[in-house]
């Protein structure tokens, strides 16, 4: 039997994130059938949602005037995963500093986008996370920065800045996880519990 992944392809890479769901399904053992979702109405169906970057103004709009937002929401307060990815970071947590963006209020954690500075300054680096044995090679582009961290759990840090972070069922990074081969940053959000 197939999980169905959701990922919200409003910006960002969603095509790229639906390969690396099927490579971590593959490698736990599961199979995962990944939908794009544009409006709402699929997402109460998924086992496991995906919320990629790119602007967060535009994707929050989006997910407001389509109905998606309170859908995530539910989805998430079910107990089911969601990963969220750098501007998909941004809308999932509680304060971005930019009344423009409606957060979901997913995660416990300030944000400042862009604080990595512009598309010029993007890098590569690899990082320890909590969960993965061998560090992971994480792609900031744009990248957000989160400030303060409430009652969730820092995965990974960079200069001393948390860029992974955990709150319950979600799990969200300030880099780019997709961009690389390495497909095991979806499998720690969506195949393995937080308690393992």
């Amino acid at each position: 039997m197939s999980l169905m992944a959701g990922v919200i392809a409003v910006q960002g890479d969603f095509r790229e994130h639906a390969a690396a769901i099927e490579r971590a399904a593959r490698a736990h053992g599961e199979r995962a059938e990944p939908v794009e979702i544009r409006s709402s109405g699929t997402i109460p169906d998924c086992d496991l949602l995906l919320l990629p970057g790119g602007e967060s103004t535009a994707i929050s709009n989006h997910l407001q005037r389509e109905g998606m937002g309170e859908e995530i929401v539910t989805h998430v307060e079910a107990g089911k995963p969601l990963l969220a990815t750098c501007a998909g970071l941004i809308v999932a947590c509680r304060d971005a500093g930019d009344e423009r963006v409606e957060h979901l209020n997913l995660v416990d954690a300030t944000v400042e986008r862009n604080a990595f500075g512009r598309q010029r300054d993007s890098f590569e680096t690899r990082l320890d996370v909590t969960g993965l044995e061998e560090r992971f090679p994480a792609v900031f582009i744009r990248a957000p920065c989160i400030d303060e961290t409430g009652d969730c759990e820092v995965l990974a840090t960079f200069d001393g800045q948390p860029v992974a972070v955990r709150d319950g069922p979600v799990l969200g990074t300030a880099f780019h996880p997709e961009l690389t081969d390495d497909a095991r940053i979806h499998g720690l959000a969506f195949f393995e519990s937080a308690d393992e």
